[in-house]
C-alpha cells in the first residue's frame, strides 16, 4: 500500500477535509496524543497515483492557506490495517451515549446507546472537538427536548444524525454536498439498524434538497446541527436559519475560536440568541435558539 502523507497544525484539519478534491482519493487523518501535529494521509493501492494525490493535497493546502510538502512512502497491507484502526477507540460521550468502532467490543450500561461507526471514509468520528461538542449537545437535548425532529446539515459520516436517532429524536434526516459522504452516512445508519433519510443537498439551493420536509410536512426541524466551517456558517446563515422551526435549537460548530463572535452575530441578526457555548481545543461550538 502506497501512502502520501504530511503533517499539519490541527486548525487546518477540518478546512482541509472541506476543500480537498482528489476525485477517488480518500483523505484521512490521525493525531497521536503525544504529537502536536495531525498527520493527513491518502492510501493508494497503485503507486502510480501518488503524484496526483500529492498534487491534490498541495492544492487543498493552498486554498486553506498552508504550504504542504507531502511525502510518499510504502506500508505493507497488514500494517496499514493496524495503523488505520489503532487511532480510533471507543469514545464514551456520556452515560447515555458511546461511539464504538466495529472492531472493538463494548458492554453498554443499562440505558446506554452504542453508536457503531467505521470512521475511515467521511469526516466525523466523535474524536474531533467539533464532533464531540455536537454529540454532547445532542445528548443533552435528547433529555431536555425528547421526541423532537432533527436535521443534520453537512452530515459527513452521519454520526450526528445517527446519535440523534439512537437517543430518541424523530424524523431524523441529513444532507451533504458530497455524494460519497451521503453513501457512507447511509451505510453507517444501516449498520446501526436505523432508517435515516440522508440525501445529497446544497445550501445554495435548499429548495432542491431532498430532506427539506420533515415528517409533519413542514420545511424545518426542531433541532438542527450544522457542523461545517465558520465561513460557511456565516455565508449561508440565512439558509441555515430557515431550517430551524420557531422555538427550535441550532447547534453551530466547525468554528475556530477567533471566528465564533462573527458566527454568533450573523445568527443574532436573524433572531437567534445564544443559549451556551463550549470550547474544546481551538474549536468553539454554540447552541443557539430562536423564539417561537
Amino acid at each position: 500500500m502506497t501512502v502520501v502523507s504530511c503533517s499539519i497544525d490541527e486548525r487546518y484539519v477540518n478546512p482541509l477535509f472541506e476543500v480537498f478534491d482528489g476525485g477517488d482519493f480518500v483523505l484521512t487523518s490521525y493525531r497521536d496524543v503525544e504529537d502536536s501535529l495531525t498527520t493527513m494521509q491518502i492510501f493508494l493501492p497503485c503507486a502510480e497515483d501518488a503524484p496526483r494525490a500529492a498534487a491534490a493535497l498541495v492544492e487543498a493546502g493552498k486554498i486553506v492557506g498552508v504550504d504542504l510538502s507531502p511525502a510518499t512512502g510504502f506500508m505493507p497491507d497488514e500494517d496499514w490495517k493496524l495503523s488505520y484502526r489503532k487511532h480510533f477507540k471507543t469514545e464514551v460521550i456520556s452515560p447515555r451515549l458511546v461511539v464504538r468502532p466495529p472492531w472493538e467490543e463494548y458492554a453498554p450500561s443499562p440505558g446506554q446507546k452504542v453508536l457503531t461507526l467505521d470512521p475511515g471514509i467521511a469526516f466525523g468520528t466523535g474524536q474531533h472537538p467539533t464532533t464531540r461538542a455536537c454529540l454532547e449537545y445532542i445528548d443533552r437535548l435528547a433529555v431536555e427536548r425528547p421526541g423532537r425532529t432533527f436535521l443534520d446539515v453537512g452530515c459527513g459520516s452521519g454520526i450526528l444524525a445517527i446519535a440523534a436517532a439512537l437517543e430518541g429524536f424523530r424524523g431524523v434526516r441529513g444532507f451533504d454536498i458530497d455524494p460519497d459522504a451521503v453513501r457512507n452516512a447511509n451505510e453507517n445508519a444501516a449498520a446501526n439498524g436505523l432508517d435515516i433519510r440522508f440525501s445529497r443537498g446544497d445550501l445554495s439551493n435548499l429548495s432542491a434538497t431532498a430532506p427539506m420536509k420533515n415528517i409533519d410536512g413542514g420545511p424545518v426541524a426542531d433541532v438542527v446541527a450544522a457542523n461545517v466551517l465558520g465561513p460557511i456558517l456565516v455565508r449561508f446563515a440565512r439558509e441555515i436559519a430557515s431550517t430551524v422551526a420557531p422555538g427550535g435549537m441550532l447547534i453551530v460548530s466547525g468554528i475556530l475560536d477567533e471566528l465564533y463572535p462573527e458566527v454568533r452575530d450573523a445568527y443574532a441578526a436573524l433572531g437567534f440568541a445564544e443559549e451556551s457555548n463550549r470550547l474544546i481545543g481551538e474549536w468553539r461550538t454554540g447552541l443557539l435558539f430562536t423564539r417561537a
